[in-house]
């Protein structure tokens, strides 16, 4: 079929198909915003159930994490520990964003004989000019957080690009508990600054989280729809134009008064066949 043949949409047809499919865009639109509201929900009862799990009572760090147990349940929760630092086993492990900021983390002997890491504080500043723990017998409260991933930054002498116990179990000497744990701020060490720790997310309302999947999905459901719906009302007008034009045009037909001559007959004058004896 030729282009030219094609009957082309009045503008009436190609005005019903734009509204359709800017009803659907729109439509869309209002679905993505409830989405990510509904996602935003979600978010934010996860972390409010994370501030609600540092807020209970503070647990034994003895107690609830031995060394070489699995601390899964108190992650993200607030701990107490006594017993005392080893400044000589210490790390600082500088900031993903300011190389001039560190965390200070110090090993941690409890009174049980296992040792934690501890994140005292922060430190801008010469690596070498860190303050010192406090000294002696003490019991110290800070959030338990669990061992942090692989980072490969670059880093100097007695720095650490994330805090992994795996790595600290092969320079320190005593049985390590399986995380580390960030000083309350009133703990903090003087001389450095407090900084609330990185929360484990807990798990939003699984309603929320749902909600906005589904408003997603009919997001994508009113687009497809619009121009599902624009495609039909240009091929039903398409159908309606040529019909018109299918009726008017002639047709030929064979005359059943006349036979068609086959074999000998062919070619040969009728009025010669008649003469014939």
């Amino acid at each position: 079929m030729h282009r030219d043949s094609v009957p082309r949409l009045s503008g009436t047809v190609v005005a019903k198909q734009a509204a359709v499919i800017v009803v659907g865009i729109v439509l869309a639109g209002v679905m993505i915003m409830l989405g990510w509201w509904q996602l935003q929900v979600y978010r934010e009862s996860g972390d409010q159930a994370a501030q609600e799990r540092i807020n209970q009572p503070a647990l034994e760090l003895a107690e609830v994490a031995p060394a070489g147990a699995d601390a899964g349940e108190s992650f993200g929760r607030t701990v107490r520990l006594t017993g005392t630092y080893d400044s000589s086993r210490q790390v600082l492990v500088p900031d993903a964003v300011d190389d001039d900021v560190y965390r200070v983390v110090t090993a941690f002997v409890q009174d049980s004989g296992d040792a934690v890491a501890v994140v005292r504080g922060t430190y801008r500043g010469d690596p070498a000019a860190v303050p010192e723990p406090p000294s002696g017998h003490l019991t110290q409260q800070g959030v338990l957080m669990p061992n942090e991933g692989t980072d490969d930054r670059p880093v100097g002498p007695g720095q650490l690009s994330s805090v992994r116990i795996s790595v600290l179990a092969q320079e320190w000497p005593w049985p390590l508990v399986s995380g580390f744990v960030t000083l309350d701020e009133a703990d903090t060490t003087p001389g450095l600054e407090y900084r609330a720790p990185a929360m484990p997310r807990e798990g939003g309302a699984l309603r929320n989280g749902a909600y906005a999947v589904q408003w997603w999905v009919f997001a994508a459901f009113a687009v497809g729809l619009g121009l599902k719906m624009a495609h039909d009302f240009g091929r039903e007008a398409r159908l309606q134009t040529a019909e018109p034009t299918a009726a008017t045009e002639p047709t030929t037909e064979a005359d059943p008064a006349v036979e068609p001559q086959t074999g000998e007959d062919a070619g040969t004058d009728p009025a010669q066949k008649v003469r014939q004896p």
